[in-house]
């Protein structure tokens, strides 16, 4: 079997790394096409997975975005042409969908998040079946199959990760001490044109208000105010998950991180106009996620429930126990994947 992917995203690596992984082990080839974006390719390289660098950027604006959307769809198709896959799976991508689709080939997807809506509305055409959470928020049609799962159980789901505190040791990391993750991103994605987060001194005195209670570690798309940059995260980027499941709490504006900690045990503060499926039921059935999505006063209520988690001497060990209940009610979504790509070569397109 040869399988085509894009990654256009650092998320995209860790949710199909280990499925790449495993396919190349069966004797089965993978070629990965990748639009650079926030080091994805430096961490496909940390993997030690081949890629075809199709794009130095994903775009920052509407007119970016759609040059690019136009040229990397004629070097999609014209990449499958010469390595004739028999499947092309990933993220919702429209102009894997479009290759897939001009190729005569099916295109198997992993969709979480509601607000792509152009990549879904090409993809629920052309596409030839749509995974998604069983929470997801938006009717895909006939193609769309829910199941109960989230995309960060790819990656960190007990068969496939274990944290460790000694490669964390290794890296020069301390994570016996108590310390907070706090996340910012670029507010560059295509679903995030028209909105934004904290500004400098936002960004500071948040970080100087979760000092009080252990170390703050940034996470940062982009530049950081100067004043921040001695708390910028240095470990590599491929153990992150590794920091998430030994932080004490987790303050994000992104959906991922946030999820990421979810599923890691660790409670979560989730920021950002951007409201999901997942992270609703996150907070409402495991209630290990709080989200803020709502208000221009967003920022300091998530701020304040922050405090409040981090007064609580038992927060650690409560996370651990909801996690289990999470665990239990999730399903293993690598095996499932793997053996719906087996079943689509053989189906085609139609599925």
């Amino acid at each position: 079997m040869k399988a085509m992917i894009c990654i256009q995203h650092p998320a995209w690596v860790h949710q199909f790394h280990y499925i790449i992984d495993q396919e190349t082990k069966m004797g089965n080839a993978v070629r990965t096409l990748v639009a650079e974006k926030d080091g994805n390719s430096m961490l496909l390289e940390r993997f030690h997975i081949p890629y075809v660098r199709c794009s130095r950027s994903t775009g920052t604006n509407v007119v970016e975005k759609g040059g690019l959307f136009i040229g990397l769809t004629f070097r999609f198709i014209w990449e499958a042409l010469r390595f004739q896959p028999d499947i092309f799976i990933g993220r919702a991508s429209p102009m894997m969908a479009i290759a897939a689709f001009v190729t005569g080939k099916p295109h198997l997807v992993y969709e979480d998040t509601e607000v792509s809506k152009f990549s879904l509305r090409i993809c629920k055409r052309l596409s030839t079946k749509i995974l998604t959470p069983r929470t997801f928020l938006t009717e895909l049609g006939k193609k769309q199959e829910r199941l109960d799962t989230y995309k960060e159980l790819f990656y960190l789901h007990p068969s496939v990760f274990t944290p460790d505190r000694q490669v964390l040791r290794d890296a020069g990391f301390l994570p016996d001490e108590d310390y907070i993750l706090v996340r910012f991103v670029a507010w560059n994605a295509s679903h995030d044109i028209g909105k934004k987060g904290l500004d400098d001194d936002g960004k500071i005195d948040l970080v100087r208000r979760l000092s009080k209670y252990g170390k703050v570690y940034v996470s940062a798309e982009g530049d950081v105010p100067k004043a921040l940059e001695p708390n910028l995260l240095k470990t590599p980027y491929e153990l992150v998950h590794h920091v998430l499941a030994f932080a004490k709490l987790v303050y994000s504006e992104g959906a991922t991180m946030a999820s990421e900690a979810v599923v890691l045990g660790t409670h979560a503060l989730y920021v950002n106009v951007i409201k999901s499926g997942s992270t609703q039921e996150q907070s409402e059935r495991f209630h290990l996620l709080y989200n803020f999505n709502d208000g221009e006063d967003r920022y300091e209520r998530a701020t304040r429930k922050a405090e409040e988690l981090l007064n609580d001497p038992e927060l650690v060990q409560k996370g651990r126990e909801k996690q289990q209940k999470l665990l239990s009610e999730k399903m293993d979504i690598n095996r499932y994947y793997m053996a719906e790509m087996e079943r689509l070569v053989q189906a085609g397109r139609k599925g």
